[in-house]
């Protein structure tokens, strides 16, 4: 179930925007504890053996047998394994290429109204997977007679991050700013809102970068011409943070969080 909010961390955590100001240079991390979440929740149903994310893009429904299970359309993994522990815990295993890319395990409290999860993410690092953990909170119940974890749920806090999830470097050179990551992402885009390719992170294959005004600027991250998601973000007075907001294009879901420059 975890699998789009991990996915949607990444993004959002490793952020992907530079902009030609000294002030914008450096190592930036992202607060954990100042992001807030998308209002919009996650819709699971796990039923009749069948585990389906209804806000997924595309939406998944597959056996919930803990088997190797195909998926389409999503660009980080190409299998799912739905494993249910017991009444109140799920496990989920992503694959591409038969390679495992991230795992997490979802468990709801015995009211039913929360729920914790911890994961792994390397499905878009070169390196050592991010790791976390967060909580929920259930805003619809699902069908009657489902498992647990089913029905809406909205992600109301984030902890235990590992650094390379969090880290983010920006650098001018040479008429072009670059940005690079722990987890290998990385670019060397113009501020003037030409295209540029976006390497390491299979979900996006280019960006584009515009300044808007003197301290703020407007990223568009794209997959294959297609725009999935917008950020803009504006640096403080004293240049030592930055307020970001994050806009998934693809699950119409809006993030926004702050960075302290290191």
């Amino acid at each position: 179930m975890k699998k789009s909010l991990c996915i949607g961390l990444l993004v959002l955590l490793c952020p992907v925007y530079a902009m030609a100001q000294s002030a914008f240079d450096g190592t930036w991390k992202i607060d954990t504890n100042k992001v807030q979440m998308s209002k919009k929740p996650d819709v699971i149903v796990l039923q009749n053996g069948m585990y389906e994310c209804k806000t997924c893009v595309p939406a998944i429904k597959v056996k919930a047998d803990g088997t190797d299970q195909k998926v389409t359309g999503h660009p980080y993994y190409d299998t799912m394994v739905v494993q249910v522990v017991d009444d109140h815990t799920v496990k989920e295993t992503e694959k591409k290429g038969g390679k495992v890319v991230s795992t997490s395990t979802t468990t709801v409290s015995p009211d039913g109204a929360t729920a914790q999860f911890e994961f792994t993410d390397s499905s878009n690092t070169s390196s050592d997977p991010v790791t976390g953990k967060g909580g929920m909170k259930q805003v619809a119940k699902g069908p009657a007679g489902a498992h647990a974890i089913s029905g809406s749920w909205v992600t109301s806090d984030i902890a235990g991050f590992s650094d390379n999830g969090l880290l983010f470097t920006y650098k001018e050179d040479g008429g072009k700013l670059g940005m690079s990551t722990p987890t290998g992402q990385s670019y060397q885009a113009k501020t003037d809102g030409t295209e540029a390719p976006y390497k390491g992170d299979p979900g996006i294959s280019t960006v584009k970068v515009k300044q808007v005004g003197k301290n703020s600027l407007v990223e568009t991250d794209m997959r294959n011409g297609k725009i999935i998601a917008v950020v803009k973000s504006t640096l403080s007075a004293d240049g030592k943070s930055m307020d970001m907001v994050y806009e998934d294009k693809l699950q119409g879901r809006t993030m926004s969080y702050i960075a302290v420059k290191q």
